[in-house]
């Protein structure tokens, strides 16, 4: 176990490796430190008073102490701990992933004038490894030609997003049902949503289904063609890469109260031309090649840097810090979920993808987490930058994706907190594609191309078109 220790400013602080990408802080404040903050806190607590029979801020100082003494401690503390703790990182130039997690009950620390307090965190930190050789990476690029089948496919797409719907009386495979669901693990409620969607198995699908966020392997079978009134109950197991720890590896039970059944009845083509403003089909079908041809080089590119992220992954060692990868579920479907939003992938086909990514290995979360560390070295390393001006771009062209305005794209994720995801894409992207420049790249057909990598689950198969 190695142990180094650094005099700083004004507190003694020692720090030891205590496992993989993980460390112990330890600091130790001085008792005239101590006297000195409280003596600042309670000064600021008698400039606010307000006491019976006293104007703000003219109590007795001993009276302000009897009365505030316990608040004083406590704010103190706070201060203190949190002060020292950045001073000890900001020092010492360690890089801390996460918050930091005391090692004794940070709250049981009494403070006294005169008399120093000791108290020590553990934190993770990324690891340290050696980085992969980034030139010569030996690649395939998928050579996609947009075909009048492509076109077609997407135009009968089209008409089934601006089609009407239509209740029926019974379900049928591609129906969508629409009521209240609950998600239950033993008696503890973990979900109550009214209003949730779910969409009974196509035929020539699997029999898979997604509810609330959770893959079903037999869902055709568990729903059946229901109606408006049934209650179907579903039983599966938690993801164990859900981002609700009560979740994982759970033994779950979804109660779904059925209140209508709904079939997309599609517009037909001729309405579709008129509705988005062109004067014939052949227009139509112009923009569609367009947006099939946008959508291809995405594809393409995003194929390559799949594959220079498998080799990254491959030929790096490390250790990962533990308990960063037990929180990592979160981040892995908040990132996978911003990529396909980026690659124009459809919302369904985004939330049945987020299912199964739910259902990953522990192995799986631990590669992206290995990427992650990996990406920001390189980025580090080759010098990559971001401006704002690429990220407005990046949302103007998610925002195109979805059929939406950049502002009400940007609020949203704003909201949801991942508007720094979008950064960090682009900074993981640019870094991809650096390595790609480099790279050996072999050319092979579309058919080719999937055909080579079916058999490694790290790579998805190239698809413009669901």
């Amino acid at each position: 176990m190695a142990d180094s220790s650094a005099t700083m400013t004004t507190h003694d602080v020692k720090i030891e490796d205590i496992g993989p990408s993980r460390k112990r802080i330890t600091i130790s404040i001085p008792g005239d430190q101590v006297t000195q903050k409280m003596d600042e806190m309670l000064d600021v607590m008698a400039a606010q008073a307000q006491l019976p029979g006293f104007r703000q801020g003219h109590a007795p100082r001993h009276i302000v102490q009897k009365r505030f003494g316990s608040h004083v401690a406590t704010e103190t503390r706070s201060q203190l701990i949190s002060s020292s703790y950045s001073e000890a990182i900001q020092n010492n130039k360690i890089m801390v992933i996460g918050e930091p997690e005391p090692v004794e009950d940070i709250d049981a620390l009494t403070l006294e004038r005169g008399k120093p307090v000791k108290f020590a965190v553990e934190v993770d930190v990324p690891p340290t490894f050696d980085m992969p050789k980034t030139e010569g990476v030996e690649i395939m690029k998928p050579l996609i030609e947009v075909t009048d089948d492509m076109a077609d496919k997407q135009l009968k797409q089209l008409c089934m997003n601006e089609g009407r719907l239509e209740t029926q009386d019974q379900g049928a495979p591609g129906d969508y049902c629409i009521g209240r669901g609950v998600m239950k693990k033993g008696d503890e409620t973990l979900l109550d949503i009214e209003g949730a969607v779910v969409q009974i198995p196509e035929k020539s699908s699997d029999g898979k289904g997604a509810i609330l966020g959770v893959m079903v392997d037999d869902f055709a079978k568990q729903i059946g063609t229901p109606k408006a009134g049934d209650v179907v109950k579903f039983k599966t197991k938690g993801p164990k890469q859900h981002e609700d720890e009560r979740v994982r590896g759970a033994d779950l039970v979804i109660e779904y109260e059925i209140d209508r059944v709904e079939r997309i009845i599609p517009i037909s083509v001729e309405d579709l031309v008129r509705g988005l403003g062109f004067s014939e089909e052949k227009q139509l079908r112009e923009m569609v090649t367009l947006r099939l041809n946008q959508r291809a080089m995405l594809e393409q590119q995003s194929a390559m840097r799949q594959q220079v992220a498998l080799y990254l992954v491959d030929h790096a060692e490390m250790d990962l810090p533990e308990r960063v990868t037990a929180k990592q579920a979160q981040a892995n479907i908040n990132r996978r979920r911003m990529e396909l939003v980026y690659r124009g992938v459809s919302q369904g086909e985004i939330e049945r993808q987020m299912a199964e990514i739910r259902r990953t290995s522990d192995e799986s979360a631990k590669r992206d987490l290995k990427l992650f560390f990996i990406l920001s070295r390189a980025a580090q390393d080759m010098g990559v930058q971001i401006t704002p001006e690429e990220v407005n771009g990046r949302i103007t062209q998610m925002a195109a994706q979805r059929g939406m305005r950049p502002d009400k794209l940007a609020e949203e994720l704003h909201n949801s907190g991942q508007l720094n995801l979008i950064a960090q894409q682009i900074r993981e992207h640019k870094t991809l594609d650096a390595i790609v420049e480099k790279a050996k790249v072999e050319e092979l057909s579309l058919d080719d191309y999937n055909k080579r990598i079916s058999k490694r689950d790290e790579l998805s198969e190239v698809s413009v078109v669901e």
